[in-house]
């Protein structure tokens, strides 16, 4: 995303309602990406670069404290983990599910674990940082129910906060692995 889409996409959210900080330097990056073990996909770091929406439900990347952020960033596996354990949650794709339910969970996160990381963007809204380049969708993941919330970041944005579509935006979501399986997949209990 290039400086002029970014500042677009900032004028927007600031019209709806957001509050904009000055954006992150390529200090407070590195010391973000390297404190949690993250890498930022290229046009969220972009945008965050150019501005930094703020607000209860934004992550604080500046001053939030980081075992906040790192309780955000294992949402996903941990909403995994609690339907692995107590609903049974299980994929045909990681064999036949164990009896033990510790170690069910134990497999089932072993297995959420090599898919793309997700960078947290909005409350329960996630971009994965994998491939790593622009325009990864954006999901929303509550638990199992993960579903995709925008093409890219732009799209997302228009979506959650009832603004025009950029006419850059994607027009449909780029697959990634296991994410977009996930929201697609239809379950089968195993009870």
């Amino acid at each position: 995303m290039d400086s002029t889409h970014a500042e677009e996409l900032l004028r927007a959210l600031s019209g709806a309602g957001i509050d904009i900080e000055p954006g992150l330097s390529d200090e407070e990056f590195a010391h973000i990406e390297a404190s949690l073990s993250l890498e930022f996909p290229p046009d969220l770091r972009d945008l965050l670069g150019c501005g930094l929406p703020a607000g209860r439900k934004f992550p604080d990347w500046r001053r939030g404290p980081a075992d906040r952020l790192r309780w955000i960033l294992a949402g996903p596996s941990e909403g995994i983990a609690f339907d692995a354990s107590a609903n049974h949650f299980w994929l045909p794709e990681w064999g036949p599910r164990p009896d033990d339910v510790k170690h069910a969970v134990a497999l089932a996160m072993s297995e959420v674990a090599k898919a793309p990381p997700l960078v947290p963007v909005y409350s329960h809204r996630y971009i994965p940082s994998e491939p790593e380049e622009e325009g990864n969708p954006v999901f929303s993941v509550v638990q199992t129910d993960i579903i995709v919330y925008g093409n890219d970041l732009a799209d997302y944005f228009a979506e959650e906060f009832h603004f025009s579509r950029p006419t850059w935006a994607r027009s449909s979501a780029k697959k990634i692995r296991f994410w977009s399986a996930m929201a697609a997949r239809t379950t089968t209990p195993l009870d």
